[in-house]
Formats: structure tokens, C-alpha cells, sequence
């Protein structure tokens, strides 16, 4: 038996999250990537065999990496130098032409199986990856699906297979015509969920040879992997705040893990020593944005908190309530994801809500029928929707939504201690990208959302609208209401 030793390293969902934090009575530092440089340095001096993955969303989410539009991004990560990477949903948001800019820009490969140019049928990027290390091949497939590339809804030109089984059939169609590789360890780095990347193993015929899969965008953190179909699969949450790392010996006979060890470790002072020439490198962006950003906005009354996307929270309360008075409507939908920081201040600076508030949009007026907007509510509120994956709703003030998980019902719907009305019409706001991919998040397609009267455009920033609210009004509150109640 011929075996050999591996180090895989993976990251996921880092979301332009360069700085380290102070955190605890002792001031450690948490996360950052000078602290994962260090780290990265220390394992590939001190094991044989190590490689470096990422499981998509390297931008977005961060000031540095908004106002660079994502190339101080791609640039720190060429001095990281993974092995190989995969494409996520926010790779995405700067445009096409961008992300194919970015992708000339990288220094490292980049690899996904199931995005097309459909007119042409042509894969977007290359669709897999083989490593050749210490004499073994390893064979690196990218995958995402339409459930979680709605921006793709954005642009015309592109799209992906639209389910898990097409995407497991594109799997099998690459392992099947790389067999005669004798391919030693064959993972998939998907961006799709962790819950999908249970499914998807489900689906992959064994003859595949499909040994690992190694995940993102549902920012799962795990003790464990899980193991479906004899495939493991891992994510390591979100940030740079942790590392995923698998120790695994590979049989070169039977091209399949013998053993394996996975630990979610934590990036702190305790892990490395920070690798100072990246710190220095990523302060040179830093520099450039708090000269720009450090403007104060306001002061809230208190901090607000955004703890999680699935749930009504003071900070999406306030964002809904100010674009509910400017858009003069009954009911404004703010896509909970679309808040990307987990508390604002009371003290806010400019760089503060562009950071919380980073994918800046146009918001439409609709107006439609009360049994239409009853269906949005039962949309948006059923359990499934509620999974860390699916696309959930702050709602602005005068709303009360009570929703039953055992019958699946929703037992109330009202606006302003009024219960809505079948045939009354009712007038609602949604962010440009909601209005796009409304059939899938909303539950009603862009023609039921117009049928009654055209759309209106109501302003075509909503962070213009909530930067000039915040700047005229000090000491705004905001507190938990009971919009949306689920038993």
C-alpha cells in the first residue's frame, strides 16, 4: 500500500474581512488575514504536503474591499496564494466584466463547472483543477447553483445549472473523463450550503470517486464533519476568525482517504505570529479608506443589533422604517442579507454604513392585491425558508405577521391593527435585485408585481436615502415590535 500524507487548509465566506479584532479582558487579537498569513506560513514550513483552498466569497462586505471595487481583494489573496479556488454568489456583484477582470488578475486558479455563457454553451471558467503533488493527482471541481446566484438574474448573458442533479450530473461528466488519470483524491469546492452539500453527496454516484466535499455560503460552523455517501463535508463559517484543516492519509492504490483528522481551529495570537509584511500592505488600503470614510454620520439613541438574518431585529426595523417614509408605501421588504454587520453605534460614521450597508440599490413602489402580499408573507415566512440559506425579509413599522410552522399557515396578517384584504390593494417597496429575483424569493413572479399598476421608481440609491435620513435626525431609536411572529 502506497500511501502519502496531506494538509488541506480551507476558508470560506471571507467577505474582504482583512483586519484582526481586539476581543476579551486581555485585548486578544481574533482573526484577520496577517494573523492567517502567519499561520498559513508556519503549516506549509512545517508539513510536507499542504494546500491552500477557498471556497468562494472573497469580496464583499468590507470598506476596503467596496472601495476597491474587489481588486484589493484579488491582490491580498495572490499574496496568500491558494492552491485553488471557487467562485461565490458575490464574486458576482461588481458585474461580469468585472469578475472576468479579477479573474485575470489572479494569480491562482479559479474553478467552477457549472457556469455558462448560454448563448454558446461555454463554461465561464475553467471547470476543474489536478494538482500534482508528492506524486499524486488531485482532482479540484468547482460547483454553485442557481438557489444561491440569484445576482446572476443581473446579467442575461450567464447562468447555471438551475439544481443539484444537473450539477451532480456536470460532476459525474468530469470525474468519468478524468478516470484514465488515476486521480488519487477528487474534491468538490462548492458554494451552495452546507445543507445542499449534504444533498448534493447524496446524489454522486460512489463509481465517481468523489472523497471530499468543501463548502460555503451558509457560514456553518461544525465540530465535525458530516459524512454522506462516504464523502466528508466541512465549511469553516465566516471571516477570517477561524480555519478549516484536514490531516488525511491517501492510499495511492485504491485512490481514497485511509485516515483523517479535521479540526475548525481558531485564527488568533495564540496560533501564529501576525505575518507583519501583509499587515503593512493591507494598512496601505486602510489608509486610503478612513481618510475617506471617517466623516461622522449620527448618533443613535443606542447601538442596534442585526444578530440574525432569519429573525425581526432593532437594526433592520430602523433601515425598513426609514425607506417605508420615503417611498410613502404600506409595507417595505429590506433583504435581511443585504445587512452585513451584526450591530451599528451609537456613534456612525460614513465607513460604518457603507460597511453594514455595502450593496447599495434602487427601490421600486408596487402595488398589488392583499391575497398577493398574503403569499409573499407565507413565502418568505415558511420554516425552510428559515435555514441560514434562504432569503429572508426585515419589514418596515405597522406590520404584524403571525405564521404557524405545524400547519403551515399564516394565521395573521396586518397593517396598522388592520387585518389585509383579499381584494384591497396595497402599495410595497423592494431593492432592485428583490424585484429581479422576486419569483424565487418573493414567491410572486414581475408580472403579478406589476399586473395592477407599472412599477415606480422611487430613488435609485437606498444608502443615498439612508445616510440622508440618519444625517438629519440624532438620537433615532429603534426596539423589537413582533412584526413577524412565528409559533
Amino acid at each position: 500500500m502506497k500511501t502519502k500524507q496531506f494538509t488541506i487548509l480551507h476558508s470560506n465566506d471571507m467577505h474582504g474581512d482583512f483586519l484582526a479584532e481586539v476581543e476579551g479582558e486581555e485585548g486578544s487579537l481574533i482573526g484577520g488575514l496577517a494573523l492567517l498569513s502567519g499561520y498559513l506560513a508556519k503549516v506549509r514550513s512545517e508539513e510536507e504536503n499542504v494546500l491552500y483552498v477557498i471556497s468562494g466569497d472573497m469580496v464583499q462586505g468590507s470598506m476596503i474591499d467596496a472601495e476597491f471595487r474587489g481588486i484589493s481583494t484579488i491582490e491580498i489573496m495572490n499574496y496568500l496564494a491558494p492552491d485553488v479556488v471557487t467562485l461565490g454568489n458575490h464574486e458576482m456583484d461588481y458585474g461580469l466584466p468585472h469578475l472576468l477582470f479579477l479573474e485575470k488578475m489572479a494569480s491562482f486558479p479559479i474553478v467552477n463547472a457549472n457556469l455558462y455563457i448560454k448563448k454558446y454553451h461555454r463554461r465561464l471558467m475553467r471547470p476543474h483543477l489536478i494538482i500534482r503533488k508528492a506524486g499524486f493527482d488531485i482532482l479540484f471541481i468547482g460547483i454553485i447553483t442557481d438557489a444561491v446566484l440569484q445576482s446572476l438574474k443581473m446579467d442575461t448573458q450567464i447562468g447555471s445549472f438551475i439544481s443539484l442533479e444537473e450539477a451532480s450530473t456536470e460532476v459525474g461528466k468530469i470525474c468519468n473523463a478524468y478516470k484514465h488519470e488515476d486521480i488519487d483524491l477528487t474534491v468538490l469546492l462548492t458554494h451552495i450550503g452546507f445543507d445542499s452539500d449534504k444533498e448534493l453527496a447524496a446524489m454522486l454516484d460512489p463509481a465517481w470517486g468523489v472523497d471530499l466535499i468543501i463548502g460555503g455560503h451558509s457560514h456553518t460552523i461544525l465540530e465535525q464533519p458530516a459524512a454522506v455517501n462516504d464523502i466528508l463535508i466541512a465549511q469553516a463559517g465566516v471571516g477570517t476568525d477561524q480555519i478549516g484543516r484536514f490531516d488525511i492519509l491517501v492510499d495511492d492504490d485504491t485512490n481514497s482517504i485511509v485516515e483523517w483528522k479535521w479540526r475548525l481551529i481558531p485564527v488568533d495570537d495564540d496560533l501564529a505570529e501576525p505575518d507583519k509584511e501583509l499587515q503593512t500592505y493591507i494598512d496601505s488600503f486602510k489608509d486610503v479608506v478612513d481618510r475617506k470614510y471617517k466623516a461622522i454620520v449620527c448618533r443613535l439613541a443606542r447601538k442596534l443589533t442585526h444578530p440574525r438574518r432569519e429573525e425581526e431585529t432593532t437594526l433592520g426595523n430602523l433601515f425598513a422604517d426609514i425607506l417605508a417614509e420615503r417611498a410613502n408605501v404600506d409595507v417595505v421588504f429590506v433583504g435581511s442579507g443585504s445587512i452585513r454587520k451584526p450591530e451599528l453605534g451609537p456613534m456612525v460614521t460614513l465607513g460604518d454604513l457603507m460597511s453594514i450597508f455595502p450593496y447599495d440599490d434602487a427601490l421600486y413602489k408596487f402595488v398589488i392585491a392583499g391575497s398577493d402580499l398574503k403569499r409573499i408573507f407565507r413565502h418568505i415566512m415558511r420554516p425552510e425558508n428559515r435555514d441560514s440559506e434562504g432569503e429572508c425579509y426585515q419589514i418596515s413599522r405597522g406590520i404584524q405577521a403571525v405564521y404557524l410552522d405545524e400547519s403551515r399557515q399564516l394565521e395573521l396578517l396586518s397593517i396598522s391593527g388592520e387585518p389585509v384584504n383579499d381584494d384591497q390593494q396595497y402599495s410595497i417597496g423592494l431593492q432592485g435585485f428583490h424585484f429581479k429575483s422576486s419569483e424565487a424569493n418573493l414567491g410572486l413572479t414581475n408580472a403579478t408585481l406589476t399586473s395592477v399598476v407599472p412599477s415606480r421608481l422611487v430613488t435609485t440609491s437606498v444608502r443615498d436615502v439612508l445616510e440622508e435620513h440618519l444625517g438629519t435626525h440624532q438620537n433615532v431609536n429603534s426596539k423589537l415590535e413582533q412584526r413577524l411572529v412565528f409559533r
